[in-house]
């Protein structure tokens, strides 16, 4: 229960460092206009999302401010026990354009006196005795909210700029390498329809030209089971083979001789096609066979070109979640994974990656898309400070009910005298233009507030590390 008592002296206003300042005149109206009232350990003050009714200033004891976001869920602010502190309707003075509820809670966490104000009364007084603070004050809420607006905007675009960037890049060579063996194919195509017909012409019997069509399907299956060989052993097996076609009369032995080679020709698969097809027929045949070898090659390529296409848009998928649901148990390595394959184009030759998973990391609850964003902001970050060269080392590990990721990086590292200061809002180390101070803003943001989590740096130079841990649990996680 909270005792009201009806009046507070001058003297202890005067104490408050809000009204320090204030006449005689101007206390003695404030006394009148507003009460005291005294709160228990844990008891409300005022509580967020009911009518903003009054304006509170703390006199003696402990309180706690607390926000429910939307994209940050609680964000409790440290407690404090400094006399004056306030909290309550702080934005009556707008009139109608004040918010209607209390946009926090504040709490006592110890026993405490509270000087309230009406709403009505505290923006009449702010009006009224202090007009210019009350203008300065009114362009400062808004213009401040009007610029968290645009950059967090800005925010976004970026990182959607640098998502797009990186997944165009890593598109482009399979998109390029399909549509180069594509053309390659029409040609090889048509040539081998030509040579079979001349194989025709020249009285192949059927059954010759049945054993050749067999030999090429095993050669077929021979190009992807063949045993690695050294760019000298290939060397001197191309050798062989084309001395051992021009030996039988073969115009173009040596063009024919690679393809042949790379499918797993031998010498003595030369002779079993020879006695196959008859002498009369062996230059064309192996025409025509490695012609079909080829198509074989070709259709590999794009079969692998697409398949990267297709890994490459299920990595996006993942990266951005847009099929999944927004809560939900995922294993941790399919995101930073997703992550890294979206940033593989903007990852600098120079640098080395690094990845050290603990696959016995259990899945973790969480929103997997904001995630992705933390993700993205430190590897980013990581980048910024390597430049093109250096070593980005992400890995996992978990301690008991938590998961561990860290993302570490060699380049400058944090200085110490800003390590309080990076997970601030618009705080940024970069040349004008280059950041905006949001991303590990957002990052803490994400996880601290939307995962019950912790975002930590330990940085000297050349060694820096980012630790993010995650509850296990979803209960703690929600």
């Amino acid at each position: 229960m909270t005792e009201i008592e009806t009046h507070i002296d001058i003297d202890e206003l005067r104490k408050l460092f809000l009204f320090e300042r204030l006449s005689d005149d101007q206390l003695t109206t404030l006394a009148a206009s507003g009460r005291v009232r005294a709160y228990e350990q844990d008891e409300d003050i005022v509580r967020q999302g009911e009518p903003a009714e009054c304006f509170a200033v703390l006199i003696e004891g402990e309180v706690q401010m607390i926000s429910q976001t939307v994209s940050a869920g609680t964000v409790a602010m440290p407690r404090t026990s400094q006399p004056g502190v306030y909290g309550g309707a702080t934005s009556a003075y707008l009139g109608d354009r004040a918010p209607l509820t209390y946009q926090h809670t504040l709490r006592a966490t110890a026993p405490s006196r509270v000087f309230m104000l009406s709403a009505r009364k505290f923006g009449y007084i702010v009006t009224e005795w202090f007009p210019m603070a009350m203008h300065l004050l009114d362009g400062l809420t808004s213009g401040g909210r009007m610029q968290r607006e645009v950059i967090d905007r800005r925010q976004r675009l970026t990182a959607l700029g640098t998502i797009t960037a990186g997944l165009t890049h890593e598109l482009n060579n399979p998109a390029a390498a399909a549509v180069r063996a594509v053309g390659e194919l029409r040609s090889l195509v048509k040539r081998a329809r030509r040579q079979l017909a001349q194989l025709t012409e020249d009285g192949i019997p059927p059954e010759r030209l049945r054993a050749l069509i067999e030999a090429q399907e095993a050669c077929t299956v021979q190009l992807t089971t063949q045993p690695k060989r050294s760019p000298m052993e290939i060397a001197d097996a191309e050798d062989e083979l084309g001395e051992a076609l021009e030996e039988l009369g073969v115009a173009n032995a040596w063009d024919l001789a690679p393809p042949l080679v790379t499918a797993g020709f031998t010498i003595d698969y030369l002779h079993k096609i020879r006695t196959k097809v008859g002498e009369e027929h062996t230059a064309g045949a192996l025409n025509w066979l490695t012609m079909a070898i080829e198509i074989a090659q070709m259709l590999n390529e794009v079969t692998d070109a697409t398949d990267r296409i297709t890994t490459l848009i299920g990595s996006a998928k993942q990266y951005s979640q847009m099929d999944r649901a927004p809560f939900q148990q995922i294993d941790v390595h399919e995101l930073l994974d997703s992550t890294v394959a979206i940033f593989r184009g903007k990852i600098p030759p120079g640098i080395s990656l690094v990845t050290e998973y603990d696959h016995t990391l259990p899945p973790i609850p969480c929103y997997a898309g904001e995630l992705n964003q933390v993700w993205t902001n430190l590897i980013h970050n990581a980048l910024d400070a390597m430049g093109p060269e250096g070593t980005l080392t992400i890995r996992t590990a978990h301690d008991e009910d938590e998961a561990i990721i860290e993302i570490g990086d060699t380049g400058h590292g944090v200085p110490d005298e800003i390590k309080d200061r990076i997970f601030e809002p618009f705080f940024t180390t970069k040349s004008v233009g280059e950041g905006t101070g949001l991303g590990l803003d957002i990052s803490y943001r994400i996880v601290a507030g939307r995962h019950g989590g912790e975002i930590k740096v330990r940085s000297v130079p050349g060694d820096t590390w980012f630790e993010v841990r995650l509850p296990l649990r979803e209960a703690a996680a929600v």
